[in-house]
């Protein structure tokens, strides 16, 4: 197992939709050991959650969990995961406001409005299909993630939400801007590159 280097913003990994991990490469050694590349990655930086692009691969794959976490204390205990090509699903209409960290987007933390109950679908590490309820903070980690998969940076959602009375909170420099999308490059390496 290695650390792996953590795209940080501004790389256009960060901006570009990621690409499903078609389901016969799950089990392939490559993805296998990038699975466990990215759990000792998380557990090094103390994240609560990470996705392929993160880690300058451009496929639908994430990893969270939660255990004693020194950036947030207060969580609950979330059992390690592994998503393979999630979506998730809004339940209800109720959101919360909640501030958010990314290991993308170091001494950085907003807050950002995410809804409070999803269903989540996917398929797991071994490529077993997935389907349950989460909530709260749990939702939270996933609505990030999802969103790395996505092309999407919670600073985004974080400095929009400052026009209805939030804040962002900078430990250098205060707000910053957001800077157009870049162009997407139409590969990133493959699993294994």
């Amino acid at each position: 197992m290695a650390i792996l280097k953590v795209a940080r913003i501004g790389h256009p990994v960060l901006r570009c939709p990621a690409e499903p991990l078609p389901r016969e490469e799950i089990a392939a050694p490559a993805t296998q050991r990038l699975i466990d590349d990215m759990l000792e990655t998380m557990a090094e930086y103390d994240g609560v959650g990470l996705a392929g692009p993160q880690v300058h691969v451009s496929r639908r794959l994430v990893v969270y969990g939660v255990a004693a976490n020194r950036r947030y204390p207060d969580a609950p205990a979330i059992p390690l995961t592994v998503l393979v090509n999630p979506r998730i699903t809004p339940v209800g209409d109720e959101r919360e406001d909640d501030m958010e960290g990314c290991l993308s987007i170091p001494e950085l933390r907003g807050t950002v409005p995410r809804w409070a109950r999803l269903e989540v679908e996917a398929l797991g590490r071994n490529g077993e299909p997935l389907r349950y309820p989460a909530e709260g903070f749990h939702a939270r980690i996933l609505q990030h993630e999802v969103d790395h998969l996505d092309g999407k940076v919670y600073r985004a959602a974080a400095l929009r939400s400052q026009t209805r009375g939030l804040s962002v909170r900078d430990g250098r420099s205060g707000a910053r801007s957001v800077r157009a999308r870049s162009a997407c490059p139409r590969r990133f390496p493959a699993v294994g590159s």
